[in-house]
C-alpha cells in the first residue's frame, strides 16, 4: 500500500480550522469540501487516460482524455456525503456508489447496512471518501467489496489517518493495489478508537448529532 501525505500549505490552513473544535457546522462543510477538492488533484495524480488529438481554432493539438472506463467514487456514509461534492466537482464524470458502514461503539467492530455498487468494476479506478481512518477496519471492509467486483486500483481520500490504521490497511492488502491520500497522520488512537488529536466525530460535526 502506498500512503500519500498532502503537506501542502492550505491543507494544512483548513485542517487546522477543521480540528478546532470552535468551528461551526456550516464552516465544517465549507472547509472539508474545500479540503477534499484539495486532496482530490493529488488522489487524482495518476488517473488513467487516453490520447486524444482535437483541433483548436488554429490546428491541431495532441492531448489526453480521461480513459473509459470512468472512474467511480464511493463515499462512506454517512461521513463520506461530506466529502462527495468536493470530489465530484474535480471529477463530474464519474459514477457514484454507495456503502454504508456504522461501527459498534463496544467492539469497534464496522457492520455494513447499505450496499450500492456496481456488480461489475472490472478494470475502473475507484476511490473511496471516509474522512477518518481509524482503527481500519470500514475501510478494509469496503475496499474488499470492491476488489471482490474486480475493481482495477482503490485510492482512499481521508481527511485524517491514524498509524494503527494505516498499518492495518497495508497488512490487508499489500502491494500497489490500494493508494491512501490524507491531510494528515496523527498520533494514535484512543481507547475508544478516536484519532488523537483528530478532529472528533466527523460525521457529528458535519451533520449534528444522532
Amino acid at each position: 500500500m502506498r500512503t500519500l501525505l498532502a503537506d501542502h500549505p492550505l491543507v494544512t490552513h483548513k485542517l487546522t480550522l477543521l480540528r478546532d473544535a470552535a468551528t461551526d457546522t456550516a464552516t465544517f462543510r465549507r472547509l472539508a469540501d474545500e479540503l477534499v477538492t484539495l486532496l482530490a488533484y493529488e488522489a487524482t495524480r495518476e488517473i488513467r487516460l487516453t490520447d486524444v488529438t482535437v483541433q483548436t481554432p488554429v490546428g491541431a493539438a495532441v492531448g489526453a482524455k480521461l480513459a473509459d472506463p470512468m472512474p467511480l467514487i464511493v463515499p462512506v456514509l454517512r461521513a463520506g456525503i461530506g466529502m462527495l461534492d468536493g470530489m465530484t466537482r474535480l471529477l463530474p464524470q464519474a459514477g457514484v456508489g454507495f456503502v454504508g458502514m456504522v461501527r459498534d461503539e463496544e467492539s469497534l467492530v464496522a457492520s455494513t447496512y447499505a450496499n450500492r455498487l456496481p456488480v461489475d468494476l472490472t478494470g475502473r479506478e475507484v476511490f473511496v471518501l471516509d474522512p477518518m481512518l481509524a482503527t481500519g477496519g470500514t475501510l478494509i471492509t469496503v475496499i474488499g467489496m470492491l476488489r471482490d467486483r474486480g475493481a482495477a486500483a482503490v485510492t482512499a481520500i481521508c481527511l485524517l489517518a491514524a498509524p494503527e490504521g494505516l498499518t492495518r490497511v497495508d497488512e490487508a492488502f499489500p502491494g500497489d493495489f490500494v493508494r491512501v491520500v490524507t491531510g494528515a497522520v496523527d498520533d494514535r488512537l484512543n481507547d475508544k478508537g478516536y484519532i488523537v488529536p483528530g478532529l472528533g466525530d466527523a460525521g457529528d460535526r458535519l451533520f449534528g448529532e444522532i
